[in-house]
């Protein structure tokens, strides 16, 4: 049986943003990324070589405002290709849970691909910046993923004292998780949920 090839891609335009995004589940980490914030470019290409999964981004948005719209926005598209890459999701592990440190931080990403959209965040962040990036984006960028996606998805940082690795850690954690639970294993047959759907 041949597996259905999982790649996605969508292009959202908006007052605020413009974004071209392209995503395949079954790749190899091959990235191309231009946005107009250069810590997300950052922590997408940490998400999708850990994750092997290849990406492509182009978005320009109203970063003179702040970088709020553009983070959003690139979460809400990579959220909805990767609901329709995965089709109808027979077959996939549904579940993962990803320990990685960065130095001395630790964080921790649990996935379940439930068709039920839930985000939960516990970090403590020393800082509210990293540059002149705002480290309260990353609950927006995960919760807008998490939603458009409809997964369950909990993040949390267990320590750590610097702000770039934390959220370093998050961004890999995310990748690897993501990977192992859309990973197809030949055991499941259909649906991996006793409602016989997700």
């Amino acid at each position: 049986m041949s597996q259905q090839v999982r790649n996605a891609e969508v292009a959202r335009r908006t007052n605020e943003t413009d974004i071209k995004l392209a995503f395949g589940v079954d790749g190899t980490g091959e990235v191309a990324i231009e946005t107009d914030v250069p810590f997300m470019n950052h922590m997408l290409d940490l998400f999708a070589k850990h994750g092997q999964f290849d990406l492509k981004v182009e978005a320009r948005g109203d970063v003179d405002i702040d970088d709020h719209h553009t983070v959003e926005d690139i979460g809400i598209c990579l959220g909805q290709v990767l609901r329709e890459a995965l089709g109808d999701k027979a077959g996939i592990k549904r579940y993962a849970s990803v320990f990685v440190p960065m130095d001395e931080a630790l964080a921790q990403v649990i996935i379940d691909i439930s068709n039920r959209p839930h985000f939960e965040l516990r970090a403590d962040f020393p800082s509210a910046t990293v540059g002149s990036f705002s480290v309260e984006l990353v609950h927006e960028f995960l919760w807008k993923l998490a939603l458009e996606a409809r997964i369950t998805l909990h993040v949390i940082v267990h320590y750590g004292r610097n702000t770039h690795h934390m959220v370093e850690a998050v961004f890999k954690a995310l990748g690897r998780a993501l990977d192992e639970a859309t990973s197809i294993d030949p055991r499941v047959k259909g649906v991996p949920s006793t409602k016989g759907v997700l």
